[in-house]
């Protein structure tokens, strides 16, 4: 019989081994529900001491339910899918892993840019129709010397910040820590950085202020040669004025890693405009960033069960 019974409520690899191996360290076993929705999660959490999850909503109810959980542990860097008040109220310490993705991400972001920037993926869409035609990508521009806005400098915003500088990009950002920005980024308000910027990259959280963040009016101020580009979290731009915007030719295209819905449906816009480029949440991937989020997360939930203080508790609750 197992000691402790941890509740996985989904996840994004192919298989448990990691997992496993090291959560049977302390005879920890996996509760696989049988879907991440919340009725499943109910039926699983009484039986949790701990709940890993990745996309899934742990909401109150469910938080309230595992009445012998010691530890939640986040498989990722969000924190908006957790109700981490409620985690708090509860004297149950909440993690995450907030660096294992900051280069693919910032790579990611970048690969974006150089995409938009270039028509990449248009002229690939218009070569599989049989279309060669350099003159269907027009205008093209140089990229060097022209100007990456970033919403969020942090540890992504300032890997992309580095990157972009070494394209020969001017780089700005806006953000609302008074930290010292990386050296060779302005900071700007963001009304001046959506209206000076060619490209517009989204590293901020989602939280209740910066929910739709991006809407009809951040829109309205960028260039209309301008792309905006979101590795951060989809709620942060509000999708419908961003459809809205590309019928208007307000701006000049986007690229969207994080949707609301996840999965969205790819058959309306904006996901649906060609000038858009579309990839399923994919920044945070590669074998290297799994195996660390994987290994650091169950690393976590072992040192929560065990009464140990585990790595980067966010709600400043000790394990009991």
């Amino acid at each position: 019989m197992p000691d402790f019974r941890v509740l996985l409520t989904d996840y994004a690899w192919a298989d448990l081994d990691v997992e496993r191996d090291i959560l049977a360290e302390v005879n920890a076993e996996l509760l696989l529900p049988e879907a991440s929705d919340e009725a499943a999660l109910l039926a699983a959490a009484p039986e949790a001491d701990a709940i890993m999850t990745n996309w899934a909503q742990v909401p109150s109810s469910v938080i309230e339910a595992a009445v012998g959980c010691r530890i939640i542990a986040r498989l990722g860097v969000g924190l908006d899918n957790i109700d981490i008040e409620c985690a708090t109220a509860r004297g149950i310490p909440v993690t995450n892993v907030p660096d294992y993705c900051v280069i693919e991400v910032a790579e990611h972001a970048i690969a974006l840019l150089l995409s938009l920037a270039r028509k990449v993926a248009w002229y690939h869409e218009a070569t599989q129709r049989g279309v060669y035609e350099l003159t269907d990508g027009a205008p093209l521009r140089r990229i060097e010397g022209q100007t990456l806005g970033l919403v969020g400098c942090g540890q992504i915003g300032g890997r992309v910040a580095q990157k972009a500088l070494g394209l020969g990009l001017r780089v700005v950002a806006t953000t609302r820590s008074e930290r010292e920005l990386p050296t060779g980024v302005a900071r700007l308000e963001l009304d001046a950085l959506l209206a000076e910027s060619d490209y517009v990259s989204l590293h901020c959280p989602l939280t209740a202020e910066t929910k739709h963040l991006i809407g009809a009016e951040q829109l309205a101020r960028m260039k209309r040669s301008a792309y905006l580009i979101n590795t951060a979290r989809g709620g942060v731009v509000d999708h419908a004025a961003l459809a809205a915007a590309l019928a208007e030719d307000q701006i000049a295209g986007a690229a969207l890693d994080v949707q609301t819905p996840e999965p969205p449906e790819l058959t309306v816009a904006p996901y649906s405009d060609p000038r858009v480029i579309v990839t399923p949440h994919a920044a945070f991937v590669s074998e290297e960033s799994l195996q660390d989020l994987r290994v650091r997360s169950a690393r976590q939930v072992v040192d929560g069960l065990c009464g140990r203080v585990p790595e980067n508790v966010v709600n400043g609750v000790a394990p009991s």
